[in-house]
């Protein structure tokens, strides 16, 4: 176990993070930050410092080798990212425009999967780097999505500050919610209001959990997908689930969806093509690609 997935089961612990910024002239950009950790409580205390050193690559590898805390780097253009293992990782919206644009049923498997309309409610329990959350969010949809990692949900939330001051995305961004929060904890808030009131519509639930970094590549052929920069990053703050826990996971969603859709709803996992089925269930549809497959619970 890597230490920051040590610190972060630390229940209600405070994870030390250094933030590095380049500029005299960031320091309003410093200072929303703290506002956004005190706003959604994350547990994170964050100490800002002026980088003397210009931070090219050697320098970032030089820090990530001495680094007892995580590090972010606040970038010439108020990109916040978290150095990991020498790369610099963020969220990176703005990469994704040309596919949240043209983004439906005929380009996304996702969106094929989910079958989403203008009004329906969707939980992302498992947000990540908020890439699929955009996608499902490009339908009109509004997207509620839980991050475990208080230090994710800071990437988040920043990016989705920086993306709301450009005019082609605040419509997006309005429909991002983002809550720093585990899955199950979040499940069983819901269950306590079992009235399917417009405030707690849940049409579908994604889930898109960790697993196995061989799970990429067919255990035969050892053809498949390379394990990208991002995942990579993630697989440092938190393990695969247990298959009791992708049990638990799996059944929490199915009993929300059922409890809280307005008409039929759906659980949809994301998995690597060549991966086993989460919690040995077998669902009721799959759509795939040589890379990805996403497999259908209807309820």
């Amino acid at each position: 176990m890597s230490s920051l997935q040590h610190a972060s089961k630390q229940a209600n612990a405070l994870m030390q993070c250094q933030l590095l910024y380049v500029s005299e002239s960031q320091q309003e950009q410093v200072d929303s930050l703290q506002v956004l950790i005190e706003q959604h409580r994350l547990p994170i205390e964050l100490k800002a410092e002026l980088s003397v050193d210009k931070l090219t690559q050697k320098r970032r590898q030089q820090l990530s080798q001495t680094a007892i805390q995580p590090i972010l780097l606040l970038d010439d253009k108020n990109k916040l990212s978290w150095l990991s293992d020498g790369l610099s990782v963020a969220p990176e919206w703005d990469k994704l425009q040309r596919r949240v644009v043209s983004a439906g049923r005929k380009s996304e498997l996702l969106l094929q999967a989910a079958k989403l309309t203008s009004d329906s409610f969707v939980i992302d329990a498992t947000a990540g780097f908020g890439h699929d959350s955009l996608i499902l969010g490009s339908t009109g949809a509004q997207i509620f999505m839980l991050e475990q990692q208080p230090l994710m949900a800071l990437l988040l939330l920043a990016e989705q500050q920086r993306m709301s001051t450009l005019p082609n995305w605040q419509k997006l961004m309005s429909r991002l919610h983002i809550i720093n929060t585990d899955a199950l904890s979040y499940f069983e808030g819901l269950d306590v209001e079992s009235d399917a009131s417009e405030s707690n519509v849940i049409d579908v639930v994604y889930l898109d959990p960790m697993f196995p970094e061989d799970s990429y590549q067919d255990s035969k052929t050892g053809k498949g997908a390379k394990v990208g920069k991002h995942m990579q990053a993630l697989h440092q703050l938190a393990s695969p689930p247990t298959l009791d826990e992708e049990c638990q996971l799996l059944a929490s969603a199915k009993t929300v969806v059922s409890k809280h859709a307005q008409h039929s709803g759906r659980v949809i996992v994301k998995r690597p093509q060549h991966a086993p089925l989460l919690a040995s269930q077998q669902p009721n549809e799959s759509w795939h690609n040589e890379a990805v497959r996403f497999d259908g619970y209807f309820v």
